[in-house]
């Protein structure tokens, strides 16, 4: 892998990392576009440079998780299930997953659909009894069992091009959240989240990385890092006005452009 090479990917995962557009499914493409042989290597960067970009989250969350004890509480709860799903399955996830085109671009695909159905049932106007289908709550009153449903629905982001993101997104709308309060709380399930799936990953493939592959690994942390800080502040902006229906467009769109024109 060149430099040039790890900075495009350092970008591509901090622009990626939060929104419901899969940052490995991106990765995985990409991979596939420039002809890059999925060494173990490159699976292993394309996990491990996730963890730049959740670095901006730290920065930009750690006070609110220390001073708020029970949010803390529940973002452990809703990581449970992914960690023990992602350790039961991970031999399976990294020898026939990774590095594979057509699943990501099925699950960009379906996924993107996924998006337009629950916005459109969000969207819905309210009930006789004045109720609607838009959820208010907020993470102060987000109960555990809450934490719980959104963590299964993240582990479903085993697959790559489900988007973690994009399972935490939907999960927590169907519950009731709000945009801004489950979009936070994607935030911040991903520091455990993918703190353990880096360290598992080098942990079981580190030790075959020459000195210029973990040069590699340090520079894509530290670009996705440097991207993810602008864009986890432009999400929280864009959310307060508009809906996720443009990224299930989108997620659509690369489907079909790698199906009926790339591949």
């Amino acid at each position: 892998m060149t430099f040039i090479q790890t900075i495009i990917f350092g970008v591509i995962e901090g622009v990626t990392e939060f929104l419901p557009i899969s940052s490995t499914g991106h990765l995985i493409l990409v991979d596939y576009l420039l002809q890059i042989p999925a060494t173990e290597f490159v699976k292993s960067f394309n996990i491990a440079i996730q963890l730049g970009a959740i670095l901006a989250v730290v920065v930009l969350y750690a006070r609110r998780l220390l001073v708020n004890r029970s949010l803390l509480a529940r973002v452990v709860v809703a990581f449970m299930p992914t960690a023990m799903i992602g350790f039961l399955f991970y031999k399976l996830v990294k020898t026939y997953l990774l590095n594979n085109p057509s699943v990501v671009v099925w699950a960009l695909f379906i996924g993107g659909f996924a998006i337009f159905a629950v916005e459109w049932y969000l969207g819905r106007p309210a009930d006789k009894a004045g109720r609607r289908a838009a959820g208010t709550k907020n993470l102060e009153t987000m109960r555990y069992r809450e934490a719980l449903v959104i963590g299964l629905a993240q582990s479903v982001a085993i697959i790559p091009g489900v988007s973690r993101s994009a399972a935490t997104i939907v999960g927590g709308l169907l519950s009731g959240f709000s945009r801004t309060a489950i979009v936070e709380f994607s935030f911040l399930l991903a520091i455990p989240t993918m703190l353990a799936a880096t360290s598992l990953d080098l942990f079981k493939s580190g030790a075959i990385f020459t000195g210029g592959e973990w040069l590699s690994l340090l520079i894509g942390f530290v670009v996705s890092f440097a991207v993810a800080l602008v864009v986890v502040k432009w999400l929280l902006r864009f959310i307060q006005n508009h809906n996720f229906k443009l990224f299930g467009i989108y997620r659509i769109i690369i489907a079909l452009v790698f199906w009926l024109v790339i591949f």
